[in-house]
């Protein structure tokens, strides 16, 4: 089972850019929108450090920078939540730098299964140990693309938008990395 492919109707950004506005104007209109995306957020993160408390201390920071920073937000055609896991993905790039750590992949079975199929290549322990080893050799900011790509199930604008790339941008990245990933497993 694949990771699920994230889509939001236009009509539900809509609804959810209104609620948005509304926290704008009071700060505790903001909890429905915490309460909607803190365990997205939180397992997104979790599966950048596998550490529950380091999780739940980024976290906090996450939405207290979310909450401080919300007069700033502004909708531009994606979900709420592109915003957040923007800041999230930089909490967690700022932990790694910071602290001078190895950064963490949380993988799932379904996910490599994705990959090794996106690559073209059989699907065997062989080749999943191969993909291991060339996600562990890749780039931050190649890792984060394919994390969010495979592992999250984003669709390439909210990537773009979390990126603040182009969604093209976004695809054409995505499949240069993918072709360096199977280069690497050859």
């Amino acid at each position: 089972m694949s990771a699920p492919k994230r889509t939001v109707s236009a009509v539900a950004m809509q609804e959810e850019w209104l609620e948005v506005q509304a926290a704008q104007k009071d700060p505790a209109l903001f909890r429905p929108l915490y309460e909607r995306y803190y365990e997205e957020i939180f397992l997104f993160v979790f599966r950048r450090t596998t550490d529950e408390s380091l999780t739940a201390d980024l976290c906090s920071q996450v939405f207290l920078k979310a909450m401080q920073r919300l007069q700033d937000y502004a909708f531009k055609g994606v979900p709420f939540s592109a915003w957040l896991y923007r800041i999230a993905s930089n909490e967690v790039a700022q932990h790694y730098r910071r602290d001078k750590k190895k950064r963490v992949v949380s993988v799932e079975e379904s996910s490599i299964g994705d990959m090794i199929d996106e690559i073209e290549e059989h699907n065997d322990e062989q080749h999943r140990q191969l993909l291991l080893k060339a996600l562990d050799n890749l780039k931050e900011e190649d890792l984060q693309m394919i994390e969010m790509r495979f592992f999250e199930g984003m669709p390439f604008k909210e990537i773009a938008d979390i990126l603040g790339i182009t969604e093209n941008n976004a695809k054409v990245k995505t499949f240069r990395i993918l072709n360096r990933m199977k280069k690497m497993m050859s």
